[in-house]
């Protein structure tokens, strides 16, 4: 089970208005080795409007990815029952209750943060960010906003840029996916 203090990348989504942007950089790191570069940590799931990232461990995350994408089907499209139901399975289900990942998902309403034990964190601003370089990314956001930037994805591209070069477990080649 994760101590907490996923170190493995950086994930930022904003939403402004109904556009929604998620990023992710591709750094796979394993321990203080840097094992890949160009890892993609991001995918869209219902005809592109539901947006999620990972941070943790890649082959744990591909599971829940897995079973987020059935409780989304399950739900039709219910983002909110969707990760409500996911995050009770991952806390109750024996198996599911050891992976270690955090996950960011997001459509043009809702944004959540999930955790392996139970949490579902659903932030007060249009901003969610999960892994080592989160406070970076989510800071950086903020600033743009702030002074007036209204793209997402100009936003998270420039947070993440930034994080990249304050975080070690960050990189800047980043992958970055737009609501539909």
């Amino acid at each position: 089970m994760s101590d907490g203090n996923i170190r493995s990348t950086t994930i930022l989504g904003v939403r402004i208005g109904s556009r929604v942007a998620l990023g992710g950089d591709g750094q796979i790191t394993f321990g203080d080795i840097q094992m890949k570069s160009k890892a993609v940590k991001v995918r869209s799931y219902a005809d592109g409007r539901v947006l999620a990232g990972f941070a943790g461990a890649a082959a744990d995350a591909m599971a829940l990815f897995e079973k987020f994408e059935t409780k989304l089907d399950e739900m039709h499209g219910n983002l909110k029952k969707a990760v409500v139901d996911l995050a009770k399975d991952w806390r109750t289900d024996k198996i599911l209750r050891e992976l270690d990942a955090l996950l960011a998902i997001m459509d043009a309403k809702n944004a959540f943060i999930l955790s392996g034990s139970g949490d579902v964190i659903e932030p007060d601003n249009q901003i969610v960010s999960i892994g080592s370089g989160s406070g970076y990314a989510l800071a950086a956001a903020s600033a743009f906003i702030k002074s007036g930037v209204r793209d997402p994805i100009k936003i998270v591209r420039d947070s993440l840029k930034i994080t990249a070069k304050i975080c070690i477990y960050t990189n800047d080649h980043i992958t970055i996916l737009e609501n539909q």
